[in-house]
């Protein structure tokens, strides 16, 4: 009996762990989107902000599920209370599968985000994923097939910083006790 009171109450905690560890992370993509961006003067909406460099590194570091959890909630969120409420089912959806093809790559084969080759692989390859989540997003909304094309060149800056800073930024974390423990 005493041990099922213990199992039982190691997954509760690891439960709440895990739901309070999503939730900064999630704190951490949102203030990321929020401090630091940049209206882009051609499209029809969209920014160049540093919210993608926090998804990468929250997908390299904690894997595919926080990172899909971290884009979907924290950029969600921005887009919600920072007036692009339209955007919020793009984002959601785009920053999920970004944040989850950025972490299933990154972790494949028991790496764990520790292979900085495969890191900016992984981000490479979550890239047309989200450009094209967004350009259909942005199409239907404006029912016009054309104009969403005017946005990729900013959504691809947007990456390319994101890139440049999340991977020396989690090979810089990746050496901390806190990831040497295997988290």
């Amino acid at each position: 009996m005493q041990k099922v009171e213990r199992q039982t109450s190691t997954h509760i905690r690891t439960n709440t762990m895990d739901l309070v560890l999503t939730a900064i992370l999630s704190t951490i993509v949102l203030l990321s989107t929020v401090f630091i961006n940049i209206k882009l003067p051609i499209g029809q909406g969209g920014l160049i902000h540093l919210g993608t460099a926090a998804l990468f590194t929250v997908a390299i570091l904690f894997g595919p599920k926080k990172g899909a959890l971290a884009g979907a909630i924290g950029m969600g969120m921005f887009d919600i209370f920072g007036g692009w409420m339209i955007w919020a089912p793009t984002t959601i959806i785009a920053r999920a599968l970004q944040g989850y093809i950025v972490g299933k790559i990154a972790w494949s084969n028991g790496q764990r985000g520790e292979n900085t080759l495969l890191n900016i692989l992984a981000a490479v390859a979550s890239i047309p994923v989200m450009l094209a989540v967004y350009y259909i997003g942005q199409a239907i909304m404006y029912n016009n097939w054309a104009a969403p094309l005017a946005s990729i060149p900013g959504d691809l800056i947007q990456c390319g910083v994101g890139l440049l800073i999340a991977i020396p930024l989690s090979v810089a974390l990746k050496k901390t006790p806190f990831f040497r423990k295997k988290f």
